[in-house]
């Protein structure tokens, strides 16, 4: 199975209990592009349900100027967190609003320049 969007597709290339590891485009045997889904079941204690965990981790090898190194790996995690028994729509709301967070010039000067007020 295939996952396709901004125009990329990721091919799922490895199977593990509970991940699935996928490549794009630019993935080499020495350049990264990966991109590796996982998920953990709740845990739940006698006075809560539990929190279902889901991950996306992005790898990918950059071109350098001005380093030590020629070549570089970058990586975004997102990690989603969500308690048993939410409704689909405040879910929906989070990630819409965490999206465009991710998404926003704020957040890109953010990881450029790691300035933490605006």
């Amino acid at each position: 199975m295939s996952l396709v969007f901004n125009s990329k597709t990721f091919s799922a290339d490895s199977y593990a209990i509970n991940s699935v590891g996928y490549i794009g485009a630019a993935k080499t045997s020495s350049t990264y592009d990966d991109l590796l889904l996982s998920r953990s079941a709740p845990r739940p204690t006698t006075t809560f349900s539990g929190l279902s965990r889901t991950e996306a981790k992005f790898t990918r090898t950059l071109t350098l100027t001005a380093a030590k190194t020629a070549t570089g790996e970058a990586k975004v995690r997102v990690l989603v967190e969500v308690p048993v028994g939410y409704a689909g729509a405040d879910v929906d709301t989070l990630l819409n609003d965490a999206g465009a967070l991710v998404s926003s010039a704020d957040f890109k000067t953010h990881v450029k320049s790691q300035k933490v007020t605006f």
